[in-house]
């Protein structure tokens, strides 16, 4: 389904991480050293690559992490359809419908021949940008 592995020491800011089901990107990390026999823990705060909500993880350093393979394309948009878009993909020419983005920065250029750049993330699509 697209997952990798990795340690909770190893996470650093701008990091992909997945959180309760969610593949998130991370945007903070505190390390704290706890007392002579403990293991030294992390705190994670990470955002929903999808939903934007906010996401923590509290776990020590040595323990294991998905993290989520992010496999990137480029598209054309062919129509606007409201709260979905249509794109074509330029290596393969498949068609599909994907969801409207969320970010007004992206949303506002999505226009019909619009190049946008899409990522498939646990076998979920989102327009990243438009180039």
């Amino acid at each position: 389904m697209g997952i990798n592995y990795s340690t909770v020491g190893e996470m650093k800011e701008g990091s992909y991480i997945v959180i309760d089901g969610e593949p998130c990107r991370v945007v903070e990390v505190t390390k704290a050293k706890t007392g002579k026999h403990g293991s030294a823990k992390a705190n994670i705060v990470a955002v929903s690559i999808f939903t934007g909500a906010k996401k923590t993880l509290m776990a020590p350093v040595d323990s294991t992490v998905e993290v989520p393979i992010i496999e990137k394309h480029v598209g054309q948009v062919i129509s606007n359809l409201g709260d979905k878009v249509q794109i074509m993909d330029l290596d393969t020419y498949e068609t599909f419908d994907i969801e409207m983005p969320s970010e007004e920065e992206v949303a506002s250029k999505l226009r019909k021949d619009a190049e946008v750049e899409y990522w498939i993330v646990m076998g979920r699509k989102k327009i990243v940008r438009v180039k």
